[in-house]
C-alpha cells in the first residue's frame, strides 16, 4: 500500500488478520472479550511471561486491537471496539461479495 503511514498500515485488514494469526494472541483476544484485565492477570491466566506479553501486546495495539492504559505500576488491558468493528465489517464484505458472485454465478448458469 503505497504511500501509506506505518500508522495507516496498521489497521488495515491484513494486519488485523496477522495480528490474529497467533495462537497467544487469539487466546489475549478470547481472554479480554470476557473482561478487562492487568497485564499480570493476563500473564497469569495464559501461563505466559512479561516479554511474551509485551511482545504479543504490542502487535494487537499497533493493529488497533486492544489499548493499555497505565494504572499506578501496572498496565491494564482491553479490547477496542473499532478494531472489532474494521474486522467484523471486512468479513461481512466478503459475505456479501460472496453471495454475490453465486448470484451471478446462477443467473449465468
Amino acid at each position: 500500500m503505497k504511500g501509506m503511514t506505518r500508522k495507516d498500515k496498521s489497521k488495515t485488514p491484513l494486519s488485523i488478520f496477522k495480528a490474529i494469526g497467533d495462537d497467544n494472541r487469539i487466546r489475549i483476544v478470547e481472554r479480554l472479550r470476557k473482561s478487562d484485565a492487568s497485564a499480570h492477570k493476563l500473564m497469569d491466566d495464559l501461563h505466559i511471561t512479561q516479554p511474551t506479553l509485551s511482545h504479543h501486546m504490542k502487535i494487537l495495539g499497533e493493529a488497533g486491537l486492544v489499548v493499555g492504559r497505565r494504572r499506578g505500576r501496572c498496565t491494564h488491558y482491553s479490547l477496542l471496539s473499532e478494531g472489532m468493528d474494521m474486522l467484523m465489517g471486512y468479513l461481512t464484505q466478503l459475505k456479501v461479495s460472496k453471495t454475490r458472485a453465486a448470484g451471478a454465478d446462477a443467473e449465468a448458469g
